[in-house]
């Protein structure tokens, strides 16, 4: 298992565990995290996924896919160069302790 921790834009920390090969989107909505909503699926055609990744953990997760920027033009909140849609980020056991930030508004 893979444990990634989602911080809130309030600070709240929620840590879950994964199954190496899924992604960080599905592993938020299978536990109930708050701040992922996920609204297409995973199907990068929204960008209700909206995370920062944690910058000690950005090489770990790599650079956004291709079109991933063109959908994080249309998030709700502020885009980062840290800015990931998390129905993208694959988990891997290199990834056991990721932590992702979530923004303050999805949708």
């Amino acid at each position: 298992m893979v444990k990634v921790t989602y911080v809130a834009a309030d600070g709240t920390r929620t840590t879950v565990d994964a199954a190496p090969g899924s992604n960080v989107m599905q592993t938020a909505l299978d536990n109930d995290v708050d701040g992922i909503v996920g609204e297409c699926g995973g199907a990068m055609m929204c960008a209700t996924c909206h995370c920062y990744v944690d910058d000690d953990w950005t090489e770990k997760t790599g650079e956004r896919h291709d079109g991933e920027d063109d959908m994080l033009d249309c998030a709700a909140d502020e885009v980062k160069e840290t800015s990931r849609l998390s129905c993208q980020i694959k988990l891997t056991e290199d990834m056991d302790g990721l932590i992702v930030h979530l923004p303050e508004e999805q949708a």
